[in-house]
């Protein structure tokens, strides 16, 4: 109680803008440090971070250091700076590997790269190691406390990278780039097994073989019909019910009956 009344009445001591510029010429580090402790507790963050970069340094190596760099990396991620959250809480897991705060410093540290990932559009090298890190996180860690929201959190990011590589091969479709929309969803079936636009991609590449062989010279197109087929056969296999079926079906017929003519010429 006593303790929580000493914070207390630093912290309005502090609010005063004349004794917080004060001590922030001042040399006297225990002050700071007292100072920097109070002000996060109550939520200060910017004037508790501000002292603390002076202090950092002052108290490497000292007992202090080790809760003060938790302070620290967790002011960052407070004021929603992920890229230094992230950053400060992996070196406090690298300093202090034995500290009883190193499970909550390892899950920020991946919760804040999962923060940085941006939306699905966008390059995705921030997803990528949001993604990394959460499942470092989860294999060190398989019985935390935050392993539900860690799990959720790479679900998130895995269907986001998803959207990103099925919206790319789409793109190559729309642009009527069709083989390299053909090498796009065979990518995404390969890369991306329990999809949800798994079937999407599958009657993707249907969509492209048929029109890149309708498109093509004339020698090039009864070849690529064929394999047009080949595609639709793959496409049945998985989803011979599926919802996309009387599309693909369209397309197969009008395929035959191109590939007719050929077998009349022949």
């Amino acid at each position: 109680m006593k303790q929580s009344l000493l914070f207390v009445s630093i912290a309005v001591l502090l609010a005063s803008c004349s004794s917080y510029q004060k001590l922030l010429r001042s040399d006297d580090m225990s002050m700071k440090y007292a100072a920097a402790d109070s002000l996060y507790k109550i939520g200060k963050y910017k004037k508790s971070l501000t002292l603390m970069e002076q202090i950092v340094p002052a108290f490497r190596g000292k007992p202090q250091a080790e809760p003060l760099m938790f302070r620290y990396a967790n002011t960052f991620y407070n004021l929603e700076d992920f890229y230094l959250s992230g950053y400060q809480f992996e070196r406090f897991v690298i300093s202090y590997p034995k500290s009883d705060s190193v499970e909550i410093a390892s899950f920020r540290s991946a919760k804040s790269y999962y923060e940085l990932s941006p939306r699905y559009s966008l390059d995705q090298k921030d997803t990528d190691i949001a993604m990394e890190k959460l499942q470092g996180f989860l294999d060190k860690f398989p019985n935390s406390e935050y392993r539900n929201e860690a799990n959720t959190m790479v679900i998130e990011l895995r269907e986001k990278l998803e959207k990103k590589d099925f919206e790319t091969a789409n793109q190559y479709l729309r642009i009527s780039d069709y083989k390299a929309a053909i090498e796009s969803f065979e990518n995404f079936i390969i890369d991306h097994p329990g999809s949800k636009y798994r079937q999407q991609a599958f009657y993707g590449r249907v969509e492209a073989s048929y029109l890149l062989a309708i498109n093509s010279v004339p020698y090039l197109v009864e070849e690529r019909l064929k394999q047009t087929k080949k595609h639709y056969e793959s496409f049945l296999k998985y989803y011979k019910e599926g919802e996309l079926k009387s599309n693909a079906d369209e397309i197969l017929q009008d395929v035959d009956k191109r590939l007719l003519q050929y077998t009349t010429e022949n």
